[in-house]
């Protein structure tokens, strides 16, 4: 089923994120977070011990939680404020996933005009893993053949049609790509993301946006079974 032809309760909607068309969507020095790096595996779980854990970070959970900008359009008050494709080109985690987004051509403009999203997204180093001449292949595929691209069900595989905040994330979730996403966890002892392939780690959840609730994922999930 085509992204643009979901429609969720009183409205449309679906999303990832959307972002500036570059590798280097990045944020401006005010924006840079306070981790030096996008490698999040020596950060505290507990989110509540940072500071950025207040206003609309208040109930955000992961190890990579402290790695987001503490102000600006990418922090998490800055995020809220904007529909979940605008946000996420705020985020200098995602800017992989910028590419792979505005690669397929509407799509950015989509995912902003949703009305309820929950996203996994997965963090640069992520797309790190896998081969940069596939990668690339699937990004020049995703801008000839659009909505008919693999890129296209990839990234439809990380979105859920419904806005679901932590306390009812988990379970099993159907994606826009039309299967099933299992999340496992809590807050408290840490959250996973499995399609039954490839399970991920959630390194920062429960971030809000204008239109969606974020789980940034350390792995992407690529729904090949």
């Amino acid at each position: 089923m085509k992204l643009q032809k979901i429609r969720r309760s009183a409205g449309a909607g679906i999303a990832i994120l959307a972002m500036s068309a570059t590798f280097a969507a990045c944020s401006s020095e005010d924006d840079e977070p306070t981790s030096g790096s996008d490698d999040t595996s020596s950060q505290s779980s507990d989110s509540s011990d940072s500071p950025m854990a207040e206003g609309a970070g208040a109930e955000t959970f992961g190890p990579g939680c402290s790695a987001i900008p503490t102000s600006g359009k990418g922090s998490f008050d800055g995020m809220v404020k904007d529909p979940v494709a605008t946000a996420a080109s705020n985020n200098p985690l995602l800017s992989t996933l910028v590419t792979a987004v505005t690669s397929i051509d509407g799509l950015a403009d989509t995912l902003n005009g949703a009305e309820a999203l929950t996203v996994f997204a997965p963090y640069n180093d992520a797309f790190a893993e896998i081969p940069e001449a596939d990668l690339n292949g699937l990004v020049m595929e995703g801008k000839e053949k659009g909505d008919k691209s693999a890129l296209y069900k990839i990234l439809a595989h990380h979105v859920v049609g419904a806005n679901e905040k932590a306390d009812a994330v988990a379970g099993k979730q159907d994606t826009l790509a039309g299967d099933k996403l299992t999340v496992a966890g809590d807050p408290e002892s840490g959250m996973t993301v499995s399609d039954g392939t490839v399970t991920a780690n959630v390194l920062c959840g429960n971030i809000p946006t204008a239109n969606a609730t974020v789980y940034v994922i350390d792995k992407v999930l690529t729904g090949v079974k």
